[in-house]
């Protein structure tokens, strides 16, 4: 079994490459999510999963670890969907 990781910036940095990769192989939900403005609810599974990958991966003794996944899914995908017409902005 790896190692968890303990170092939060590496922590932080497998949160934004997690939820890349659910975006990456998403784009088409996440389009209309944004579009759409019930991007969480669409994507709950995909972000549910990813969330637990996440988790298994790094130590629970983590400061912050809880909020590290969220800030990952706003700012990979929330900020870079900004180009998606959406009554959002």
């Amino acid at each position: 079994m790896a190692r968890l990781v303990e170092n939060p910036a590496l922590a932080y940095r497998l949160a934004r490459a997690i939820v890349s990769d659910v975006a990456l192989y998403n784009q088409e939900k996440v389009a209309e999510g944004i579009k759409n403005d019930n991007i969480f609810d669409l994507m709950d599974e995909e972000l549910n999963e990813g969330r637990e990958h996440f988790f298994s991966r790094v130590s629970p003794d983590l400061p912050h670890r809880e909020n590290m996944y969220d800030r990952a899914v706003v700012d990979v995908m929330i900020k870079q969907a900004g180009k998606i017409e959406s009554s959002i902005w």
